[in-house]
């Protein structure tokens, strides 16, 4: 079953970055909750090695594309967010002091928390794309305007699974032109 979700978890991920557009630099969010995944209810039954597992298929993804993985925190730690360094340096977020843990902040946070290079938590991002696994609601964390990505891949583990690209803001009215590709 781990092996299934890591293949899904990196299938979905190329679908959504083919779909989205998005590329090297590009922030994907991604909320995850193993209990879901495993068939139990949001934060009532954490799986490391499920986290683990759609950790390893989806950064397997962004980290070959040049993508800035976010991992969001669960609701006890505010649903911040785990980046690289890196990420925090280039978009200037401000890290805080936290370090998440399975019981407060969530299996998948505290797994990339542990396996990014230069981990460090931020409050909040504006994404490119995200990925929410199980329920999360990474809507705060995505720029606007959020659009739906419909996918091959629908579940992980027992978890639904709903994927969103961003578009700038359509601004003029009826006289304005809008490009035809608007990403």
């Amino acid at each position: 079953m781990l092996n299934e979700i890591k293949s899904s978890a990196a299938k979905l991920t190329e679908q959504l970055i083919a779909v989205s557009g998005i590329g090297k630099g590009d922030i994907l969010v991604v909320g995850c909750s193993s209990s879901e995944i495993v068939g139990a209810v949001i934060g009532h039954g954490s799986s490391l090695e499920a986290a683990e597992a759609v950790f390893e298929g989806i950064s397997s993804v962004t980290s070959r594309h040049g993508i800035y993985l976010a991992a969001q925190c669960c609701e006890h730690l505010n649903r911040a967010i785990v980046v690289e360094r890196d990420c925090a340096e280039r978009y200037g977020l401000d890290p805080v002091t936290v370090m998440p843990i399975p019981s407060a902040g969530g299996s998948f946070a505290s797994t990339a928390y542990r396996c990014f290079e230069r981990p460090v938590v931020v409050e909040t991002v504006k994404a490119h794309a995200g990925i929410d696994v199980g329920d999360t609601l990474i809507g705060m964390h995505l720029r606007p305007v959020a659009v739906p990505v419909r996918l091959d891949v629908k579940q992980l583990g027992e978890a639904r699974v709903v994927c969103a690209r961003t578009r700038p803001k359509l601004i003029g009215g009826i006289r304005a032109q809008y490009p035809e590709d608007i990403r």
